[in-house]
């Protein structure tokens, strides 16, 4: 037996990324501009990756190519044992101060309570790590890490909507807020909490949502289907400084989590609601692969420890 004859029909780690990425993006040509290959390039690839695993892993449709059900399975194989591998590597890589850049992504509201005060401790822990900041929504987030144009994501969801989380990227949660119903001010009971059964209340109100996401519609409709009503939406809109200010103006009600709440405010009341509309979550979210990287770890422990 020769030294390599029990490796021999491994496949290619590179191609197994280019079929996980045909998984994820559908063409060949998607992952042609993903990767930076040619077409005909994927093509081959995946033709020399069918040879080393001995079975078909595409069927013609149409013009297009979808996976075999044998090559589905090894696009589930795949995913772990890539993530394996970066994990790996970045243990291996992990025994000097951490050095680097690290690319962020944060939806709005977190980025000045949460990312500003741990690029501060970042700072003074490790000088040589710098972090490139972008502001994205969740969704968006969890698209750039599987496509490796972000290494790190601070991300929210709500208990009663849950986000899946794709397989080849892993949560970490770090923070829990309870949600509170914004009301103009000098309602009755505006000061006192409610309980989700006292929604019905404002069936016939207008409630704000965002105009980005899909998660704040559904929870709003959620919510609202526990107090037994469908809510109409009045209003989607990105900054929570104007919900605030539509609320005040008497324009809406909306669900805000306590880091929306702009308390100075004397024409808006935020009554707390009961535990039964759960929690807005908060988690970093990275390749599976990914968090024992150096510069990947120091800033989620600057993130997380300000949390405690």
């Amino acid at each position: 037996m020769t030294a390599d004859s029990g490796t021999e029909n491994l496949p290619d780690l590179g191609r197994l990324r280019l079929l996980v990425e045909l998984h994820r993006l559908g063409t060949m040509a998607a992952v042609a501009a993903s990767t930076g290959y040619g077409t005909s390039a994927v093509s081959k690839h995946l033709a020399v990756l069918e040879q080393e695993v001995g079975v078909r892993l595409l069927t013609p449709d149409g013009r297009r190519v979808q996976l075999t059900p044998a090559g589905e399975r090894l696009v589930e194989h795949a995913v772990g044992i890539l993530a394996a591998v970066e994990e790996a590597q970045a243990e291996l890589r992990g025994t000097a101060e951490p050095v680097g850049r690290v690319r962020l992504a944060s939806f709005y509201t977190a980025v000045e309570p949460v990312v500003l005060p741990a690029l501060a401790r970042l700072r003074q822990l490790y000088p040589r790590v710098t972090v490139e900041v972008h502001e994205h929504e969740p969704e968006h987030t969890a698209r750039l890490l599987r496509s490796g144009g972000i290494d790190l994501g601070v991300v929210y969801d709500y208990s009663l909507v849950p986000r899946t989380v794709p397989p080849e990227l892993s949560a970490r949660p770090f923070e829990e807020q309870p949600l509170h119903l914004a009301v103009p001010a000098g309602r009755p009971d505006a000061d006192r909490p409610v309980a989700v059964s006292e929604l019905a209340e404002f069936a016939g109100t207008g409630w704000i949502a965002n105009s980005r996401g899909t998660d704040d519609d559904e929870l709003v409709h959620r919510v609202c289907a526990i107090a037994g009503f469908v809510p109409g939406i009045a209003h989607r809109v990105d900054s929570l400084h104007l919900v605030n200010s539509l609320v005040g103006a008497g324009l809406g009600v909306a669900l805000l989590a306590r880091s929306g709440i702009e308390r100075h405010r004397t024409d808006v009341a935020f009554r707390p609601l009961d535990p039964l509309a759960g929690m807005r979550r908060s988690s970093l979210l990275a390749r599976a692969g990914q968090w024992s990287w150096p510069p990947i770890a120091a800033l989620a422990e600057a993130i997380t420890d300000g949390r405690r």
